[in-house]
């Protein structure tokens, strides 16, 4: 039992830092040199580690590298949008071994997929049907009891609901496939690197063509009995923005109020013509137009707010498009209008995180999944959102007074 203690904290040392000699080795953990020369010998010869060049530098003879062998899996990940498909393919130590993109027809799209993914797996040097794993971002709510991806939270995609998406494609590629929700897995690659490290309990909160949102509780994902927990989409609110846009005031979808169509109709009211939602935030904000930025931040703040009353998070992080546009100071409007509507003084904030976060958290999923496959590490139930949690780490906003 000791000895596969000590072998699954070395391979998660390498893992985590990349090749590392044997003193580096055993300085990690914690073993004597003769332990931890027994150790790799043993690794090298149940083919787990493998000798990765040396480290130069200084006198003497050079320090042998090792690392985890990367061949031992391969995974994919994949962000799925209306737009197409984005692979990434990486071996079990995270290399990333090949990307590809690919437009999505409306009708046929799966057969492409498929298509694509050959590609990528022939791109990486791996055949398709070694792949250990390959996890799928999709926008809308995804049922894991079901398989399926809730038409209603998903009308753009049109051809991957009515069945079950992971079994199909399963079928389809000759490998285990799962799906996520896209915002889910922003959520988890913010647990990991972003602005959330550190937090147990935080909400996620996704402005951009469409609305989106995930909740994490005690270091988990708030998935729910059908896979639609974190869905604001379709949450119902009143519209407390001042300009007259036509929407009921009694109430409407929380996404009809702050997804691309409703922020370019709210924009027109204030004088603002723009081709986009991302486009008209950006011309308020250099153009300092307080009238429609105040009315934008009160609608999200709206949403905000039943999330924060129920589950009264550490922090709300705003990400997307619209987000990334407007910034700090369009955060700090969403948390003024939302401290009038709630107890809690909870700091809202956007995202950090650069890139294809979706894609990045996948990829992140499916690591995780096979390292513990692999390896042992870990304790996932299920093959996403499980981020670290580090009680020490630093707090990413201060906290506020009630």
């Amino acid at each position: 039992m000791l000895r596969e203690i000590n072998d699954r904290a070395a391979i998660d040392a390498l893992l985590s830092a990349g090749p590392l000699t044997r003193a580096d080795l055993e300085e990690v953990i914690g073993l004597s040199k003769p332990a931890t020369a027994q150790l790799l010998t043993r690794l090298e010869q149940d083919g787990i580690v493998v000798k990765a060049g040396v480290r130069g530098g200084g006198r003497g003879p050079r320090a042998q590298l090792w690392a985890v062998d990367g061949k031992l899996a391969t995974v994919a990940a994949v962000d799925l949008t209306t737009h197409g498909a984005d692979f990434v393919l990486a071996d079990v130590t995270g290399a990333v071994l090949a990307e590809h993109r690919v437009p999505l027809p409306a009708e046929g799209a799966l057969e492409v997929f498929a298509t694509a993914a050959e590609h990528a797996a022939l791109s990486a040097g791996v055949p398709l049907s070694e792949l250990s794993l390959m996890v799928i971002g999709a926008q809308g709510a995804f049922n894991p009891n079901t398989g399926h991806l809730a038409p209603a939270s998903a009308p753009h995609l049109p051809s991957w609901s009515g069945f079950d998406l992971p079994e199909r494609l399963a079928a389809r590629l000759g490998i285990e496939v799962t799906v996520e929700n896209d915002v889910n897995l922003v959520a988890l690659q913010e647990m990991a690197v972003g602005r959330a490290r550190g937090c147990k309990n935080f909400a996620l909160v996704w402005l951009d063509e469409g609305v989106g949102g995930a909740v994490v509780v005690d270091g988990r994902l708030l998935r729910g009995a059908t896979g639609g927990g974190g869905e604001i989409d379709w949450m119902r609110v009143p519209d407390p923005a001042v300009a007259d846009t036509g929407t009921p005031k009694e109430g409407a979808r929380f996404g009809n109020l702050v997804d691309y169509p409703a922020i370019r109709k709210l924009a027109a009211a204030h004088g603002i013509e723009a081709a986009d939602g991302a486009e008209a935030v950006r011309l308020a904000m250099e153009s300092e137009v307080d009238g429609f930025v105040g009315d934008l931040a009160a609608r999200v703040a709206v949403g905000v707010a039943g999330i924060v009353s129920l589950v009264d998070p550490e922090v709300v992080l705003l990400c997307g498009e619209v987000s990334r546009v407007a910034g700090e100071p369009f955060a700090a409007a969403v948390a003024e209008r939302l401290h009038r509507l709630v107890v809690p003084r909870t700091p809202v904030g956007v995202t950090a995180i650069g890139g294809n976060a979706v894609r990045a958290g996948a990829l992140r999923s499916a690591l995780a999944y096979v390292r513990e496959a692999e390896f042992g590490l870990g304790n996932h139930n299920t093959p996403v959102l499980h981020g670290p949690y580090s009680p020490v780490a630093i707090p990413p906003f201060p906290t506020a007074e009630l």
